[in-house]
């Protein structure tokens, strides 16, 4: 057998060689592939994920709201407000799908208008991947926009006909809401961050819905119930207070510690995503934690100082003041759960808890009626809470969490642009609020299609529209409020 020379030998080694190197590189390059391929997948499940259970959080908070809005009224309309509960979600559902989406986040690749989404209208073309619109961020956002919803069927609580529930939740869910909503969250509004020539160079810094979603519904709820007129009995003949008191602290509390629970997905899940490192110069402490912290912390200190501060000025220990206290330090802090310190929030709190028993104060004063005080605390609140992220925004924490390059808070040294396009925001979303559903309840009242008679308000709508009270209130008997099948008197009752 012939052999190899030294420089066959050595030409055959390297053509080994290099055959090898091919192969292993190939190998490699297919099975890190594969690895990132899979990464990627575990990634979306993971953030797909925790944005769901986001969502049911927040449409939890559903629950919370019907339980607190069923205990502040009087056993007599306890059917009527349950079922606006359910209508908000299941109205808002159908309507939310067909325009309000497309309202809030509809944008094609050469972008929309600044005001006004005009893409996937009834969920077309949706899941896009290029804008990362999939049907898990429909959920989560729907859930916001029901929530809206249910802020204003509170204020105008007892004395409301039922057409008006289902005009005013389909206007709200399906246009107002997502117009505000399409301002500051989405990309190409007007008011948002990254927008390309954001308000005073900063944009509007609202990061889970102190405005878009609090102030929304609350400003909605107060024209509806200055448009109404306050509840038979709510002040007498010389506009002196009287107290209309719900039936239930035991449904007000449950309510509240549900609406407490859900929003750990309205806060900490407005973040989106999970796996995304949201990490501090000092530290890697996760985003979505402090926001769930500071939601806790504020909260927190608006119930404690609301017990204190009713006690100082009623002389009681009050638990559903103290309850509605903790909602008000929930809704404040909503804008700037993400972007705050810890200690802030304990002073977001205690000045939201003050907001809202100068506001309650102010409503007595100007005789107007809210029995879930949803327009002071939703409302009122809910400014504050932008107020508050332009003093106090933390400047780590501000480019962690927000995009684009916003300034930060005017009492840590980021100066007033912040400040002044939070103060914009509260205005312009006042305004086109009141712009749009004031004159919408204003019709409803001129058509006679906004508040019941007199006869069905002092019977209850429980027995005059729905067929029969959900159960027998003491309180009812005591002041005349039951009609014929309680106090033998007859009673109209309607079908409708």
């Amino acid at each position: 057998m012939a052999s190899c020379n030294e420089t066959e030998l050595a030409a055959l080694q390297a053509v080994f060689a290099n055959s090898l190197s091919v192969n292993i590189s190939s190998l490699l390059c297919s099975k890190f592939e594969y690895i990132d391929t899979k990464f990627s997948a575990t990634t979306l499940a993971v953030d797909n994920s925790f944005l769901l259970f986001s969502a049911y959080l927040v449409f939890a908070m559903q629950l919370g709201f019907a339980m607190l809005c069923a205990g502040s009224v009087r056993a007599k309309n306890t059917m009527n407000i349950m079922l606006t509960n359910v209508l908000d979600a299941a109205i808002g559902s159908l309507s939310y799908y067909m325009f309000g989406f497309a309202f809030a986040f509809g944008r094609e690749e050469d972008g929309n208008n600044g005001f006004i989404g005009r893409y996937f209208f009834g969920l077309k073309k949706v899941p896009d991947a290029a804008q990362g619109i999939d049907y898990s961020f429909f959920m989560f956002q729907w859930a916001f926009a029901i929530a809206a919803a249910g802020i204003t069927s509170g204020s105008i609580a007892e004395r409301t006909q039922f057409y008006s529930y289902l005009i005013y939740s389909s206007f709200l869910t399906g246009f107002v809401y997502p117009v505000v909503s399409h301002w500051v969250w989405s990309g190409d509004g007007w008011l948002n961050t990254a927008y390309k020539d954001p308000l005073f160079g900063s944009g509007v810094i609202d990061f889970a819905g102190s405005g878009v979603v609090h102030m929304v519904g609350g400003i909605a709820g107060l024209w509806g119930a200055y448009i109404e007129g306050p509840r038979i009995g709510r002040f007498d003949a010389n506009g002196r207070p009287a107290q209309l008191k719900g039936h239930s602290a035991t449904l007000v509390v449950l309510g509240t510690f549900l609406l407490w629970f859900g929003w750990y997905g309205f806060n900490p899940g407005s973040y989106v995503k999970i796996l995304t490192p949201y990490d501090s110069f000092k530290g890697s402490w996760t985003g979505v934690g402090r926001a769930a912290v500071t939601t806790t912390l504020a909260g927190s200190t608006a119930g404690v100082t609301t017990l204190f501060g009713k006690r100082i000025l009623t002389g009681h220990w009050n638990v559903t003041d103290v309850c509605n206290g903790v909602l008000g330090g929930f809704a404040a802090i909503t804008a700037g759960c993400a972007v705050v310190e810890p200690w802030a929030a304990i002073i977001c709190g205690f000045v939201a808890a003050w907001v809202l028993m100068g506001f309650n104060k102010l409503a007595e004063k100007l005789k107007y009626d809210d029995p879930l005080e949803a327009a002071q605390l939703h409302g009122g609140c809910g400014a504050w809470g932008l107020i508050f992220v332009g003093l106090f925004a933390n400047e780590n924490y501000v480019k962690q969490s927000i995009a684009g390059s916003p300034p930060y808070g005017l009492f840590l040294g980021g100066g007033g642009k912040l400040l002044a396009a939070q103060i914009i925001d509260i205005l312009v979303i006042t305004g086109f609020v009141s712009a749009t559903m004031g004159p919408l309840f204003y019709l409803l009242h001129k058509m006679n299609l906004l508040r019941i008679s007199a006869e069905d308000e002092l019977h209850g709508l429980d027995l005059t529209r729905h067929g029969g009270f959900a159960y027998y209130h003491s309180d009812d008997v005591k002041d005349g409020s039951l009609g014929h099948e309680m106090q033998g008197k007859p009673a109209t009752v309607h079908t409708v």
